[in-house]
């Protein structure tokens, strides 16, 4: 009988509507540390700071809480940026292989550009338009230089351009030869020229204008005199080379601040010894006896310090030193003694060790907010207080979970959590692994080491590991009890609680045997962490309460915990296992694998035969693409009549959106691993009696469901496999989640309890929703039948990589919401479903499909939002809910400062930002001012030697 297909007759307006109130596509801010910065600047009026990168991008950081991002249109490396102070403008330079220095002058109404011919042209601001016949070449410089000293040689290109601190109109203009000239703008001639003999580096100006300092390529300085009348100068009147006399690399930079104890502060970066030290990354800076060599683990992008820049005053008297790597911003306390380094309140390095999980906490109690507070110093956010607390908690390669506030527009550190002090590691045995070297309570003089130079370890960007196995693949915190796990790469899973005060114990040590003494595999991987058999300390914070040890050692692949049981499941390539934290002992262990696993378990095939095996399934896929893709044979009648039948057969089956699911192979390498694991009180033995259990799925498609029962008193948890369902398609499943009567999402563990969330439908039939890597069903409880399914397919092989429920909001009805499921497939794309029926709501480019790294790192949250890494150390932060949204907006307030009265920044102008409360700029008003978010708009005009633009807040402020 044939079957016919009546397809659905257009949308319903209604419905687009809902959708439209409910769904939007957003991505809002970015968080972390900028990729592969170029350029720096401060603006000391209006206590921002501004950083370009070489993808073109400028942010803009002022107090806690003020920042945003200004993105160019090409992607051109920002090689220069300036401010035009107080004016809320800032210059922007792109990289052009003409154009070497940018000079702008404190009137801001003239923009000098020195280029590699040694020409300096000047541009009139804000119109960057050249001025005509004003441009200063290098014959008319060449005229006024003293026949000995030409030789015939060119002066090389401009390497410095400084303005005359206490007289305006006359810059002091440094040639890579060694030539300086002062010159007078007004009347276009050279007041005094220091002929100097070494290669140029960069010019500094001493406060009063009586002398300057030149760094050189051979890595020394030299303090140079001006005196009106003397036309010539041969020499300095002193020279250092503080590094000599060995051959040394040049000082890039140099900055002389004066003191009013009249021992000038000297900093500068490069000029180490070649042979020992010219690989290093280096800042020193010098008062006096004291000197110390700050040793970075990443290249020096630029500095700048902050201090006193009004002109009625005598001295700089310099508060803080901020250095710009290429992976961290390093700021030293220049007010205190030794010169210790102290944590910025954002542009923490992310991938200080490389990111290999991450995990998002919504909501978060003030029990466990506050206590991860007490850990760290917490800044004054001037931002406004968000709704609710945000947690986004990051894994690393070297054994560290850190905390960060995702509140609003900053990512805030709040805490670092180490596991390396739980064993004995590769490291070495006199490290702390507790040591911040940005804590400010650190001794700086004892991290200072016997040598010369006098170095000092500054920094916390460590992109190596000391032990690999230390590495955090899965966490899990449950936000209400305060229990954390964190599982590792050598199957190692820790259990912690929280604490406020230091702790000195022993961590027990419970071990889980996953093949369960099955033959014919051999473990050839890394051998398991060895646990410290005597008391550790243990800091305030999270403490280890028990470390589960899975067998063989693999890398955990899935974790999860429900602290109302006490219990604890974890996965790896080879099985799972369930542990009782609370009464210390194994519940279950269920090995997982295929006898043709080799690859998990590196069993006794070689590695020769699993590459035939390889082999062989390749020919076949290819044998097997190539039948399916035969030319059909000339069609008659009766076969169109059969073609017929079967297209309408097939769209009975599969709806036209989708395709065909050829079934794997059970035969395929690593089908043992476990990818999720899910705890729920639902039904599973028969439909009138509910209780815990315990959801695992694999590689291979199956999924295991077991009863558990918990014992309110002193009896042992037990297990008893309950249900175990095969794919058909035997694709991977990547989550498993049940739905209450209602087919809504179980609430987590002591949500319902404390009444916290809405108690479950625990009278109507519940279902299982299993997402695997290529459809989506449902099935009913307990029966295990299926209700609906969705086959998520895509022209060039769709897969399912992440899937989340997330609850979406409305904008026109406050009391409405709908739980959506929301999944991101290996194309990079988001598409939106309705729970349980499973019908397609909407659908969003999200990450560009070539972006592994970033579709493997995204996290979704429950209210709709989601993070993925653009880079090593930046994650885009994106929203699908059109009602929640974290984006930059502003306010005018009255003047704050750090409430932390010790911090040595308290007058720093960088982050005790007194115009900004978040990160655009309005004017001060009496009416309630408008929120929006940050616009930066440059007009449009290129200059011939490169690109130039001025880039302007939307609204301006009223100064």
């Amino acid at each position: 009988m044939m079957k016919f297909r009546f397809r659905r007759q257009g949308n319903d307006p209604q419905r687009e509507k809902i959708k439209q109130e409910l769904f939007a596509f957003n991505k809002t801010v970015e968080h972390g540390f900028p990729h592969q910065p170029s350029a720096l600047t401060f603006d000391p009026q209006l206590q921002l700071m501004a950083i370009g990168t070489k993808s073109g991008a400028i942010k803009i950081y002022g107090s806690p809480g003020v920042e945003f991002t200004g993105l160019h249109r090409d992607t051109a490396v920002v090689s220069q940026i300036h401010f035009l102070q107080g004016q809320v403008r800032l210059l922007g330079h792109f990289l052009a292989s003409r154009v070497t220095v940018l000079l702008l002058l404190r009137s801001c109404d003239l923009l000098c550009v020195g280029t590699e011919g040694g020409a300096i042209h000047f541009l009139d601001l804000p119109r960057l338009s050249l001025r005509d016949n004003q441009s200063l070449l290098l014959d008319q410089v060449m005229q006024s230089v003293p026949e000995d000293y030409r030789c015939g040689k060119s002066l090389g290109p401009v390497e410095s351009l400084q303005e005359h601190p206490q007289q305006p109109g006359k810059i002091l203009i440094g040639y890579s030869r060694g030539l300086v000239v002062l010159w007078d703008l007004s009347t276009r001639n050279a007041e005094q020229m220091f002929l100097g003999k070494q290669q140029l580096e960069s010019l500094v100006w001493e406060r009063s204008g009586r002398s300057f300092v030149s760094s050189h390529s051979d890595g020394g300085y030299s303090l140079w005199a001006v005196a009106s009348g003397n036309t010539y100068t041969h020499q300095p009147v002193s020279s250092s080379i503080p590094y000599g006399p060995f051959p040394c690399k040049a000082i890039n930079k140099i900055l002389w601040r004066t003191t009013q104890s009249g021992c000038p502060v000297v900093l500068y970066s490069g000029g180490m010894p070649r042979a020992s030290y010219g690989d290093r990354h280096c800042v020193t800076i010098q008062q006096d006896k004291q000197h110390v060599t700050l040793d970075f683990t990443s290249r020096v992008i630029d500095f700048f310090t902050v201090h006193t820049t009004n002109l009625e005053h005598d001295y700089d008297d310099p508060s803080a030193l901020v250095v710009l790597l290429e992976e961290e911003l390093v700021v030293i306390d220049l007010l205190t003694t030794g010169w210790p380094s102290v944590p910025p309140p954002y542009l923490a390095p992310l991938h200080s060790s490389a990111i290999t999980t991450s995990c998002h906490l919504d909501d978060v109690p003030a029990k466990l907010w506050d206590l991860v507070c007490v850990c760290v110093c917490v800044w004054k956010n001037l931002a406004p207080t968000p709704k609710q607390q945000e947690l986004l908690l990051t894994g690393h390669e070297d054994g560290t979970v850190r905390f960060w506030d995702v509140s609003a527009v900053a990512m805030t550190p709040l805490y670092k959590l180490s596991t390396a002090n739980v064993f004995h590691t590769d490291c070495d045995p006199n490290d702390d692994p507790n040591n911040d070297p940005l804590d400010p309570t650190n001794d700086p003089e004892a991290l200072q080491e016997e040598e010369w130079p006098p170095f000092r370890k500054v920094g916390c960007f460590d992109p190596y590991s000391d032990d690999p196995r230390l590495g955090i693949q899965k966490i899990s915190l449950c936000k209400y009890s305060c229990r954390l796990v964190v599982a590792g790469t050598a199957g190692q899973v820790i259990v912690l609680g929280l604490s406020d005060e230091r702790s000195d114990h022993t961590v027990d040590v419970s071990t889980v045997d996953l093949l369960q003494d099955r033959e014919g595999f051999t473990w050839k991987g890394h051998d398991r962490l060895e646990p410290r058999t005597s008391p550790a300390p243990f800091p305030p914070g999270f403490q280890p309460l028990v470390v589960v040890q899975a067998l063989p050692p693999a890398s955990v692949t899935a974790v999860t915990l429900h602290a109302e049981w006490n219990l604890v499941a974890f996965g790896t390539s080879h099985g799972f296992g369930l542990f009782d934290y609370h009464r210390h002992t194994a519940v279950l262990a269920r090995c997982t694998l295929h006898p043709n696993d080799s690859l998990a378990m590196e069993g006794p095939l070689s590695r020769v035969k699993s590459l035939k095996k390889s082999l062989r399934q390749s020919f076949r896929r290819i044998r097997k693409s190539r039948v399916s893709g035969k030319k059909r044979p000339v069609p008659t009648p009766t076969s169109k009549i059969q073609e017929a039948n079967a297209a309408l057969a097939d769209q009975e089956e599969v709806a036209p959106v989708q395709r065909r699911i050829e079934p794997r192979s059970a035969d395929d390498s690593l089908s043992g691993v476990v990818r999720c694991l899910c705890f729920a009180d639902t039904y599973l033995r028969d439909g009138t009696h509910h209780g815990p259990t315990l959801w695992a799925g694999t590689n291979s498609g199956s999924v295991y469901a077991y009863a558990l029962e918990v014992p309110g008193g002193s009896g042992c948890v037990e297990a008893v496999l309950g249900k175990e369902i095969q794919l058909m398609h035997r694709a991977p499943v990547v989550s498993i989640c049940v739905l209450d009567g209602r087919g809504k999402p179980l609430p987590e563990p002591y949500q319902a309890s404390l009444d916290l969330a809405t108690a479950p439908d625990m009278t109507n039939p519940h279902s299982v929703l299993i997402a695997s890597e290529e459809q989506l069903k449902v099935f009913s409880l307990p029966k295990v039948g299926a209700k609906t399914k969705f086959k998520l397919t895509a022209h060039e092989g769709c897969r399912v990589r992440r899937v989340a429920t997330v609850t979406v909001c409305s904008t026109a009805q406050e009391d409405y919401s709908e739980t959506s499921l929301v999944c991101l497939t290996n194309l990079g794309d988001l598409h939106l479903f309705n729970v349980p029926v499973l019908r397609p709501q909407v659908r969003y480019d999200c990450i560009r499909k070539e972006d592994i790294s970033g579709i493997a790192s995204c996290v979704f949250t429950k209210n709709g939002q989601g993070f993925y890494l653009i880079s090593p150390s930046e994650y885009q932060r994106f929203s699908l809910s059109a009602k929640v949204i974290t984006e930059p907006l502003c306010h005018y307030t009255n003047v704050l400062s750090c409430p932390h009265t010790s911090c040595p920044l308290l007058s720093s102008h960088l982050l005790s930002s007194h115009l900004l409360s978040s990160p655009v700029l309005t004017p001060p008003v009496l009416s309630p001012p408008v929120l929006s978010p940050p616009v930066l708009t440059p007009p449009v005009l290129i200059h011939s030697s490169g690109k130039a633009l001025i880039w302007s807040w939307s609204p301006p402020l009223l100064l």
